[in-house]
Formats: structure tokens, C-alpha cells, sequence
């Protein structure tokens, strides 16, 4: 995070540069600049303003804690330039919308922050605003350290934060930092409503973000979305895809609908998220984290869990006219929809959709995922699934692969060095039917799925495999499997033991990643192993047994 003053530097300045400065300030001087606005380095300074709402005045400079504004409406009316900053007084508290104005430039963004103590400053928009923080065609940006909420009677569009580029081009430098969104009560029939969301809508210009981040906030019960990217540019005749786009370290729990979602977007990145109970109160599709209409895309390093319902309810989602989707490093648990959804609707023609089409999965972990584990849907193409571990608890009969038809059915999936280890009981399957509430009845099979490979899997427990030229059905050997609770740091009773016969016995597979679940070299010990761990304490293979 930046600092909200500039760094103070511990060594002199050379006589070269205090030469420019000097000349600058005589400059400065001629057209009645003071020399307290110059930085060292020679530019021009931003102001900083302060906004108290106790003591504040917006008849005042703003430009001093003892000469504070005190509105929003005195923030908003403003025009900001580039350097500037607007900060609000610790536990203060102001209703309505923030709304500011003016862009700053790549080296001097405008920032927005707190002053004079550690609790975070409160704006509630009180479900009188659609939008509690708003920008809107502007950019270089950086926004910290705010509590925002937006409860209200009725129900009505509402959002915490909203970043929109609307008829804008490229919109450059936004950054959402350590936000605390809170109770906004939006409605299900919007995706674009709720926690944090950004738009980039285009009927006359093309518009999109390029340096979008989103990162460190903590939302929390708000309805439909927590953190959503929306774009009119989605369909593949219009494609604008945005780029550079980081959602990362963020923490949402009790989200309406969907979790964490990009849309039109090449190259985003999703890692080291938390998302809990996503879906918990929607009518619709959800999942806690997905892509869509987006390609070469990352997600690695969440946790999702407790995501609501059947209707979609998976944790991970690699989603329709989308290439190049890689899921790896992942922890997902409790979801009542399983582990992953991978799904193309057909239908589409190409100057709408290219369709899903070489979808990656590797080295996540997945226990006491519901009703189903991995659900690959409609005519999804070339997708590549292995290395992960999948462990099903006592008492759940699960689908644990499950093929269904959306338009069509998948072709070219492969299966490597995955291990299924089932406590209760698991099937590989096809869906016949579903009921309104999401649920699949099941049968045994692949349906209509084609060019499916299976090879070099481990099955263990009351579970009946597919044909697997290289199955493995031993007991896998773990350190305690089924004993994980929230947090990647549980996940230790998954790693092999020395007498594993996971070690070793593995597909080599070209362009893995390089590194498994924990983050150990991928092969070890002079092979691959099969499961999302690669046992790398290779001297004590060797040990004689007792």
C-alpha cells in the first residue's frame, strides 16, 4: 500500500538536482507558486485536504486538520488534481454518496484515505444512494481505509463501491485497498449489485480498464455480489477485453448471490481470496469463484467455502466463451454444489462465444465438497484436469465427476494423476434430469460426453472407477486426510507419507506449473506423484522399514 505522504529521504541531494529546484522556485516565485508545493525531485506537489465531520467547515481552506471541510457534499462539488489527497477523519462518520471529481496521472495518482487514528472512517449511504462510492470516467485513483454501507427500505439497486468507464476509452490506475464493505442490501435479479462492482459500458466508444486492482477489502452480507466486473464489451464481435486486472487478499463472507466474478477481461488475476457462504440468499446462478467471457485467466490460492445451494453453488467455475482458464492451488470445502464447474452453454454463434475451450485444473484440494465434485457442462472442449486431490466424507454419496448437457456435451477431457478418496460413496456419472432446485438425477456414465481420458488416477474407498489403463486402488497413504477446517494452514493432513504409493507413480505432465500445492518442486525425488502433494523428502525413501 502507498504511504500517504511521500518518503523522507536519509541521504543529500545532488548539487545538480538542488540546482533544478532552485531553478524551479524562482519559476514558482514568477507565476505565485510557493515553494512548499515543490517536492524534492522538482514536481509539483498535490494538496492534501481533510474532511472532520465534528469540527469541519466547508467554508474553510481544507487543507489542514484545523481547517477541515466537513461534507461530502463539499468533497464531491470538488475538482481534484493530479498529487492530491482527500482524507477523512478517523471515526468520523458522513451519510450519502462520495462522488469526486478530476484524474491524477501514473506518477501522481489522487488518493483517498483516513488521518488521525487507526479505525477506518464511516460513509453510509443508507439506501438512499444507488452507488455509496462512485467514480465515474475518471482515472489514477487510489482509494483506502474506508467503512462503507448502504442499507435501505425496499428493495432497489444498491452498491458499496462502483467503478465505472462509460463511453470512456481506457480507464487507467484504479485501486481499491483495505475497504470494509458491510449490509448492503441490493436485489437478486442484478448481478452488478452489492459489494464492489466495475463497469465499462461502450455504445459510441469502447471502454475498459487497463490497471484495475482490487485488493485487501473485507465485504461482507451484501446482496447480489460481493465483487463483480460487468462490460457491454463481453460478446466476441465487440470484444475489449479489460487488462491487468488484480483481485487479491480479498475476505468476503455472507454474500447474497456470487462471490468473486470478471467478465471481459484477458489476463486477470484472482489469487490468496477468501470467500464463505456465497449464495445465501439468491434465486439464481452462483458460484463463489468464477470467470466469464474472459481469457487467460488465473485463479490460485483461495479458499472458497459453505457456498449455498445446487443451482451452480461450486466454489471454482471456469465459465463459457472463455479460453485459457488456469485453477490451481486452490482450497475448496463444504460447498453444497461441489468442488468446480466447468461449462460452455451452446448455441452461441462465434460472433458471440468462442465456447470454453482449454480449461487447466492442478494441485487444488477439495474435501467435503456436496453432492457433486467436479461438473464439466455443455460442449466445453480440450480441457485438462489433474493433480488434485478430492476427498469425499462418510455418510455422502457423491457424483464425483458428473457430465451434464447445456446446449451439448464436453469432448477432449483429460484426467491425470487425480486422487479420488472416498469415505462415503462417489460415482462417475452423467445427469438425466434437474429438479428447480439445481439438484441432478444421476446414472452411471459419461452420457453424451465424448474423447474422455482417464489415465494414471487413484481411487480409493466405495468408489467404482472408470476404465484408467494406470489405476491405482491402494490406500494412498495420507497423514490424515478429512481432518481440514478452515484455512490452507489445516491442509497438512493431506501430504504423502514415505510409504505412499502415490510417490513416484505419476504422469509426467508437460507444462505443469512446476510446483504442487504446498509449493514443492514438481517431480521430486526423481518423479511425479499422483494427488496435489509431491512427497519431496527423498532421503527417507530410502530408509530400511522397521
Amino acid at each position: 500500500m502507498p504511504p500517504l505522504k511521500p518518503a523522507t529521504r536519509d541521504y543529500p541531494l545532488s548539487r545538480s538536482k538542488w540546482i533544478t529546484i532552485a531553478v524551479l522556485s524562482i519559476v514558482a516565485g514568477i507565476v505565485g507558486i510557493s515553494t512548499e508545493t515543490l517536492g524534492e525531485s522538482g514536481r509539483l506537489k498535490g494538496d492534501t485536504y481533510y474532511v472532520d465531520p465534528a469540527q469541519g467547515d466547508d467554508a474553510s481552506r481544507g487543507t489542514s486538520p484545523s481547517a477541515a471541510w466537513k461534507t461530502l457534499t463539499k468533497v464531491t462539488a470538488t475538482i481534484f488534481t493530479p498529487g492530491d489527497r482527500i482524507l477523512f477523519k478517523s471515526g468520523g462518520a458522513w451519510t450519502g454518496q462520495l462522488s469526486p471529481r478530476g484524474s491524477g496521472t501514473e506518477e501522481r495518482p489522487i488518493y483517498i484515505g483516513k488521518y488521525g487514528g487507526e479505525t477506518k472512517p464511516v460513509i453510509d449511504g443508507a439506501g438512499t444512494v444507488e452507488d455509496v462510492l462512485l467514480l465515474k470516467n475518471q482515472e489514477y485513483w487510489e482509494i483506502q481505509d474506508l467503512e462503507i454501507t448502504n442499507t435501505g427500505k425496499g428493495a432497489a439497486a444498491r452498491r458499496g463501491v462502483h467503478v465505472v468507464a462509460d463511453n470512456y476509452g481506457e480507464m487507467h490506475h484504479v485501486y481499491l485497498r483495505s475497504l470494509t464493505i458491510h449490509d448492503v442490501n441490493g436485489i437478486d435479479s442484478d448481478k452488478v449489485n452489492g459489494g464492489i462492482h466495475y463497469s465499462a459500458i461502450g455504445d459510441t466508444k469502447p471502454s475498459r480498464f487497463v490497471d484495475l486492482r482490487i485488493e485487501d477489502n473485507r465485504i461482507s452480507h451484501v446482496d447480489r455480489s460481493g465483487i463483480f466486473g460487468w462490460s457491454t464489451h463481453w460478446v466476441r464481435s465487440k470484444w475489449y477485453p479489460s487488462l491487468r486486472v488484480i483481485i487479491r487478499n480479498n475476505v468476503l463472507d455472507d454474500i447474497g448471490g456470487d462471490g468473486i466474478v470478471v467478465v471481459a477481461t484477458d489476463g486477470a488475476l484472482l489469487e490468496h481470496n477468501v470467500v464463505s457462504r456465497a449464495n445465501q440468499r439468491s434465486e439464481g446462478y452462483n458460484v463463489a469463484i468464477w470467470a466469464w467471457s474472459a481469457d487467460n485467466t488465473v485463479i490460485q490460492y483461495n479458499e472458497a467455502y459453505r457456498t449455498h445451494g445446487f443451482r451452480d453453488g461450486e466454489g471454482f467455475d471456469s465459465d463459457w466463451n472463455s479460453r485459457n482458464t488456469l485453477i490451481q492451488y486452490n482450497y475448496s470445502h463444504d460447498n453444497d454444489g461441489g468442488f468446480l464447474l466447468v461449462c460452455n452453454e451452446g448455441g452461441h454463434s462465434p460472433e458471440e462465444s468462442v465456447g470454453n475451450i482449454g480449461t487447466i485444473v492442478r494441485y487444488n484440494v477439495s474435501q467435503n465438497d456436496r453432492s457433486r465434485g467436479i461438473n464439466i457442462a455443455g460442449p466445453v472442449t480440450h480441457t485438462q484436469i489433474y493433480n488434485n486431490t478430492l476427498y469425499t466424507s462418510k455418510g455422502r454419496d457423491v457424483d464425483v465427476v458428473l457430465y451434464s448437457d447445456w446446449g451439448g456435451w464436453a469432448s477432449d477431457t483429460g484426467f491425470y494423476n487425480n486422487l479420488f478418496y472416498v469415505s462415503g460413496t462417489a460415482k462417475f456419472s452423467y445427469g438425466v434430469s434437474r429438479d428447480t432446485d439445481g439438484s441432478y438425477v444421476t446414472k452411471l456414465g459419461f452420457g453424451e460426453s465424448t474423447s474422455n481420458i482417464f489415465d494414471y488416477n487413484t481411487y480409493f474407498g466405495s468408489v467404482q472407477s472408470p476404465e484408467d489403463p494406470h489405476a491405482l486402488t491402494a490406500d494412498p497413504m495420507l497423514a490424515n486426510p478429512g481432518t481440514a477446517s478452515e484455512g490452507r494452514a489445516t491442509l497438512r493432513g493431506y501430504e504423502v507419507r514415505p510409504s505412499s504409493p502415490l510417490i513416484n507413480s505419476g504422469k509426467t505432465i508437460p507444462n505443469n506449473g512446476g510446483r504442487d500445492f504446498w509449493g514443492v518442486r514438481v517431480p521430486s525425488c526423481g518423479g511425479t506423484d499422483r494427488g496435489a502433494g509431491e512427497f519431496h523428502r527423498c532421503s527417507e525413501l530410502t530408509k530400511p522399514k522397521r
